[in-house]
């Protein structure tokens, strides 16, 4: 009977008991550098070392490979969600909100992680991705969840950030491409998004107003819905 093939994972790796000259923190801080100012396309074992002023060889007493790589940037972005302390437990709601509109701001800090975020198989193993979770699941539990659904509610409140972020990262990097501000690709957009909408909707009048052309607004506000109408169902599981 064939062995079982060992999960590639940085998460599963022993460490060392070496200390090479670069570290895991100054690797992955300047590899989120990179993403940051060249995108995804740029992030390679070799230009990252290129930029540390090291081999590429050097990168990998630490990771085994680019996907290792990733599974750490992932964590170490993770650790940028801010979770509040509430002031009672029943203040659990602006609680979880603050941690949802801070995890959509990371994103829309980094939007090259929206496309990372898909790649990392293991993340939730990271250390920041776990005290994460667990300061949210004390703030549902101390209100009144049961453990298996703060940890299903927690799921649902990330899925639904993260699939926002991802839409709103595409168009940010589409906007960041082009070198003008949001507001200017939106206006000379605006032609062809009135002949579509136009063509393909009975009651176009209801997406050209005036309240559609701040493209930084229309998002907010769609966000803040989409999230309160989430934190309305998840309190009715406690009624």
């Amino acid at each position: 009977m064939a062995g079982t093939r060992r999960v590639s994972s940085v998460w599963t790796r022993e460490s060392k008991d070496e200390q090479p000259a670069l570290s895991p923190g100054q690797i992955v801080t300047e590899a989120i550098r990179l993403l940051d100012e060249e995108g995804l396309e740029a992030l390679s074992m070799r230009r990252l070392g290129a930029r540390l002023n090291a081999g590429a060889t050097s990168l990998y007493r630490h990771v085994s490979n680019r996907n290792e790589l990733i599974e750490l940037i992932v964590d170490e972005v993770y650790q940028e969600i801010e979770v509040p302390e509430p002031d009672t437990p029943e203040d659990w709601r602006a609680s979880v909100a603050v941690c949802a509109r801070s995890m959509r701001a990371m994103i829309l800090r980094h939007p090259w992680i929206a496309a990372l975020l898909g790649m990392t198989g293991l993340s939730y193993l990271g250390p920041n991705v776990l005290r994460l979770n667990e300061r949210m699941q004390q703030r549902f539990e101390a209100v009144g969840f049961e453990p298996r659904e703060a940890a299903n509610a927690i799921s649902a409140l990330v899925s639904y950030v993260i699939g926002m972020g991802i839409s709103e990262a595409a168009w940010l990097t589409l906007v960041a491409r082009t070198g003008e501000t949001e507001s200017a690709v939106h206006a000379s957009l605006q032609p062809a998004i009135e002949r579509a909408v136009r063509t393909h909707l009975d009651a176009p009048a209801r997406f050209l107003g005036p309240q559609f052309r701040d493209p930084k607004r229309n998002r907010d506000e769609k966000f803040e819905y989409g999230l309160d109408r989430l934190l309305d169902g998840l309190a009715t599981r406690l009624d």
